[in-house]
């Protein structure tokens, strides 16, 4: 048994915030990400009425995921540093708000430049979210911080399903100014009513959390990378699922099936894998889902249009469970700067999954698709190995005595 779990309740550091001040935190930085993330995914909806609006072609409707993707990640780090004096209630807030005045700008009749700052502002928003939704709740949990970022990342999922099922089902009904009018409108009505669930300052020890493993330099580096990969392995593979589908004479319908059985497993690997590596601890669930998505990816490649569709909630669990476990270690391996460090976690996900798929396709195109999709399986494979090296840097104990200090953000 650690030292600190033979602390006074009081002077845990992981239980020195009130039960229900971190329940109510976690749950205003759940249903926050949720927000952020339907956001995110909900503007795929838009890009077929865009195209017909604004006489787009594909790579410029690229470019216009691009003007938000680019900003919300390479805002990460600056955003961090920017409000790191300042409360998670009016950083967490404060992202909503920014994000929801994107889309209404997005909603003007002004053409395609109110479309392009609207989408800039939007990102900047959605920049700030995620270190300080993470950081809130690593800071109010501290060293039992692992699966309640699980939930917060299991939140995203579910907000990355409903808004963007949503506006795809309102938008035969509405013009798009409209509904993205409402859905901005939504956004600002959900920043009010969290904002008071959300505490100004967060009583919190980082040096214990990331005592409790952080034995050495370089841990957060192979993090960092593992999280790379397995971002690049999942939006790898779904690139190139539509044609797998195609070429087992699948519809569009089916196509939908595809992706709604895949994303169904996601969102319950999000929540299952956080459990499950607290089990088996996160070495041994990194290794576990990694060589189980690699597996997967290579059944689905050969298997036929049925056994395939049964086989993707199954793959849909470990393609998407591993990022909880992985965001869950980023403040025990962060060297006491937890902040800056999922900060930069965020930046190189976000980034690998604008450039990996780019990779996949040009791999694809100077071969076929089966070696796009082996390479995307082989790219799991590969944090195998990668994740032993983290076993030195986890599994420590927190020191008997940790001195505490009030933070803000």
């Amino acid at each position: 048994m650690s030292g600190a779990s033979l602390l006074p309740a009081a002077e845990r550091p992981e239980l020195s915030q009130p039960r229900a001040v971190r329940r109510r935190g976690l749950i205003a930085a759940c249903l926050t990400h949720a927000l952020h993330d339907g956001y995110t995914d909900g503007l795929y909806a838009f890009l077929p009425v865009w195209q017909v609006q604004f006489g787009l072609s594909y790579a410029g409707l690229a470019g216009l995921r691009g003007l938000y993707y680019a900003t919300m990640g390479g805002l990460q780090i600056p955003a961090d540093r920017a409000l790191r004096g300042v409360s998670p209630r009016v950083a967490l807030t404060a992202s909503s708000v920014v994000a929801s005045a994107g889309l209404l700008v997005m909603a003007l009749p002004f053409g395609l430049a109110s479309l392009c700052i609207g989408l800039v502002l939007a990102g900047i928003g959605s920049s700030i979210q995620h270190p300080r939704g993470s950081m809130l709740v690593a800071d109010s949990f501290g060293a039992s911080a692992r699966r309640p970022l699980g939930l917060y990342n299991f939140a995203g999922d579910l907000g990355k399903s409903a808004l963007p099922a949503a506006i795809a089902v309102s938008l035969p009904l509405l013009s798009w100014r409209p509904l993205l009018g409402m859905v901005a409108i939504a956004g600002l009505i959900l920043a009010a009513a969290v904002a008071p669930l959300i505490p100004h300052r967060v009583a919190a020890d980082p040096s214990a959390v990331a005592a409790r493993a952080g034995r050495g330099k370089g841990g957060f580096g192979v993090l960092f990378v593992i999280g790379v990969l397995d971002t690049a392995t999942r939006m790898g593979y779904l690139l190139f699922l539509p044609f797998l589908v195609h070429g087992r004479a699948g519809g569009s319908g089916a196509v939908g099936l595809a992706f709604a059985l895949l994303f169904v497993g996601g969102a319950f690997g999000k929540a299952s894998c956080a459990w499950l590596g607290e089990r088996l601890g996160v070495v041994g669930c990194v290794i576990a889902t990694e060589t189980a998505t690699a597996l997967l990816i290579a059944a689905t490649l050969f298997a036929p249009l049925v056994p395939m569709l049964i086989l993707l909630p199954l793959l849909g669990v470990v393609l998407n469970g591993t990022s909880s476990v992985l965001y869950g270690s980023v403040p025990e391996l962060a060297r006491g700067d937890a902040g800056q460090a999922f900060a930069i976690f965020y930046t190189g996900v976000i980034g690998s999954g604008g450039v990996a798929p780019i990779l996949y396709g040009m791999l694809a195109d100077h071969s076929t698709r089966g070696i796009g999709v082996l390479a995307s399986a082989l790219t799991a494979f590969s944090i195998v190995p990668l994740a032993l090296l983290l076993r030195p840097f986890l599994g420590g104990r927190l020191p008997a005595v940790a001195p505490k200090r009030s933070v803000t953000g």
